[in-house]
């Protein structure tokens, strides 16, 4: 038989054939040791002799240790491959178990396939719950700009015709009242723009970044510094949506928990990926913010498939990187 046939035969066969064929060797080898090795042993051994018969055991120990630990390493490597930080097997990790033995083999192929089923389904899972959240968003966003927002202008447009045929005393009170409420009409179409960004959907994301920086800009203390490049590579709503969104919740963590007085917001494209980078020289970001604050972000992130990293910068403050495969959004 030849030697490829004979490897091939040896990748095919069981674990149980692996090690019965280690342990097969270490026997066939004792046993000519003890055949042709010109050492006899008295019926009753003198130390000697049971020195030599010592030696001998723990070298067949030896020996059968190391055969099975080859025969039962791709069963290592599986196990090492799952514990990795509970990633699912991928067909690269599958490749790997070739030459383990066809239960081996079966268990890694089960298991990777099983883990891509449960990864799609979390996916999807969050993806429809990211959804949802988009379109209360959405809802809401409606109900402030018309509901809220129509009552405050009628408020501040009542208080005006007041103000006009009120007595001298009482005029300042009501421009008040009219000044206050459009004040708080700005707010709800802040408050309703940050729910919904209309701009994404009319004028794109980099526009909508742009309108972004702008209003933290005009936050007293801080200064925005854009990079944008403006010939992305087109991409699905959803996709500008979630960098659109991580973008957004960087810079909130930057203006609520960073003491920044400035922050970058990039973003390019190359012929694989999109790539935004929100680096700010704050103080960085609390534990608690990066744990459980971060978590919104990371799971958007997952949904198209796209890698998040949260880092804190040598120079001070925090980088976040959102790195998007321009196949996604084709």
């Amino acid at each position: 038989m030849s030697p490829a046939a004979l490897r091939e035969r040896w990748e095919s066969s069981s674990l149980q054939w692996r090690v019965f064929a280690a342990n097969a060797v270490v026997f066939v080898v004792a046993g000519a040791a003890l055949a042709w090795t010109p050492v006899t042993v008295h019926r009753v051994a003198t130390p000697s002799e049971l020195g030599l018969l010592g030696i001998g055991l723990v070298l067949m120990l030896f020996f059968d240790l190391l055969l099975l630990r080859r025969a039962f390493l791709p069963l290592r490597r599986l196990a090492s491959t799952m514990r990795r930080e509970g990633a699912a097997i991928t067909q690269a990790d599958t490749a790997s178990f070739r030459e383990a033995s066809a239960e081996v083999r079966a268990l890694a192929e089960a298991l990777g396939g099983m883990l891509e089923r449960l990864e799609r389904e979390r996916r999807e899972s969050a993806r429809r719950e990211l959804a949802a959240q988009e379109r209360e968003r959405s809802r809401i966003a409606r109900e402030l700009h018309d509901e809220v927002g129509q009552m405050l202008t009628a408020i501040a447009l009542r208080a005006e015709r007041a103000a006009d045929e009120a007595a001298p005393g009482q005029r300042p009170t009501l421009l008040e009242i009219s000044a206050t409420a459009l004040g708080s009409l700005e707010d709800v179409r802040r408050i309703a723009s940050e729910l919904r960004p209309e701009v994404l959907d009319d004028l794109g994301l980099v526009n909508a970044v742009v309108a972004l920086c702008g209003r933290v800009d005009r936050q007293p203390g801080i200064r925005v510094r854009r990079e944008l490049e403006w010939g992305l590579p087109p991409l699905s709503a959803e996709v500008e949506l979630v960098i659109y969104r991580v973008a957004q919740e960087a810079l909130t963590n930057v203006l609520r928990h960073s003491a920044a007085t400035e922050v970058v917001v990039e973003l390019r494209a190359d012929l694989e990926r999109v790539v935004l980078v929100v680096a700010d020289n704050g103080r960085g970001l609390p534990d608690q913010v990066v744990e459980h604050g971060l978590r919104g972000m990371r799971e958007r992130a997952s949904v198209i498939g796209a890698d998040l990293e949260v880092a804190g910068r040598p120079a001070g403050g925090t980088r976040v990187v959102l790195s998007v495969p321009t196949v996604v959004g084709r």
